[in-house]
């Protein structure tokens, strides 16, 4: 009897967002949508208590991990954590923060043991986390966090928003435009893109990522004449990417670097900063874009969304994105069992 791969590792997030909505629709599209078998890490109640609210047919079977897979066809796998989400539709509770936390570490401690294959995320309440202790700036930082403790040693995250045709990657993130110049070093853009490059090969299954850079100002910089940061620092990190193997063009200009046929120059593009990548990815594909970590010695996706507390527990939540982030972890499980077999 052949053994069945291991499932996904879903948490829900915020409890009293659409996480846990969005997880149970998808449980129901698991089969018309072809998706790899996923288990929730957290609390079965209130699962069951949401999708009777909600009339969702959706059987919660509690399980360990080495259950999830054979049981999805027939019901929602649920690896259970003490303690009960005390949390309602659009309405958190803070004591539930440190649950939110603990499904998080329960899940990085599966993938770590191989008693799952990736992760996928729901979203969380940044300030009910924090106050409850919460020290990290956000669900990103926390993972590498974790995954440095488990590996003894520091993990640099890279974020990329993927969609059916567009993948891109902020270089600088969430920080005001004012200060991007300041923090655009080429370092950063050389450590982003050797890490985009290598989970492009390993986890994406494209032998040889092609990259395209964008510039940061008008007209990558129209030869100096609008800045110098696409002469002096840009345009030396492509050179030496491509000194290293790693095939980099650019700096191109960002205002026609996104239209369908530039697209079929590159696999992926490095932007460099948070809306020159976040605009065209959304733009593409607003409710089927998924937030993929990059540089994590495990799997990570997550829907492209937030809480959505104004929508929560009325039965209206597009789990379209959820879908994909599943069916993107499960690609992504695929291709790197396939390198490591090979």
């Amino acid at each position: 009897m052949t053994s069945l791969a291991p499932p996904l590792a879903v948490t829900a997030g915020e409890p009293a967002g659409i996480g846990p909505e969005i997880i149970l629709k998808s449980w129901l599209e698991r089969q018309k949508e072809n998706l790899p078998a996923f288990a929730l890490v957290g609390d079965p109640g209130h699962l069951e208590r949401l999708a009777g609210d909600l009339r969702l047919e959706v059987p919660i079977a509690t399980c360990d991990p080495s259950q999830a897979a054979g049981l999805f066809s027939s019901a929602l796998p649920v690896i259970s954590l003490p303690g009960q989400f005390q949390a309602k539709p659009g309405k958190p509770a803070t004591p539930d923060a440190k649950l939110v936390a603990g499904a998080i570490e329960e899940a990085v401690r599966l993938a770590f043991t191989g008693a799952v294959s990736g992760i996928v995320t729901a979203p969380i309440n940044k300030k009910a986390l924090y106050d409850s202790g919460f020290e990290f700036p956000g669900h990103t930082e926390f993972l590498a966090a974790l995954a440095g403790h488990h590996t003894g040693k520091p993990v640099r995250p890279v974020m990329m928003l993927a969609g059916p045709e567009l993948k891109t990657v902020p270089v600088t993130i969430h920080i005001a435009l004012s200060e991007v110049m300041a923090a655009l070093t080429p370092d950063l853009i050389q450590e982003t893109a050797t890490i985009t490059a290598h989970d492009l090969q390993q986890r994406f299954g494209i032998a040889s990522p092609r990259l395209a850079l964008s510039g940061l100002n008008p007209h990558a910089g129209e030869e100096g004449a609008m800045g110098r940061e696409e002469i002096e620092i840009i345009a030396p990190v492509i050179a030496d990417l491509r000194r290293s193997g790693i095939d980099a063009t650019g700096p191109w200009p960002a205002d026609t670097l996104f239209h369908a046929r530039a697209r079929k120059g590159y696999d992926a593009v490095l932007c460099m900063y948070h809306d020159q990548a976040l605009i065209p990815a959304k733009t593409l594909a607003f409710d089927d874009a998924v937030n993929v970590t990059l540089g994590l010695p495990f799997i990570r996706t997550s829907p492209d969304h937030g809480t959505a507390y104004d929508i929560a527990g009325k039965g209206i939540a597009n789990p379209s994105s959820m879908i994909a982030a599943i069916r993107m972890a499960g690609e992504m499980a695929a291709n790197a069992n396939m390198k490591s077999s090979a």
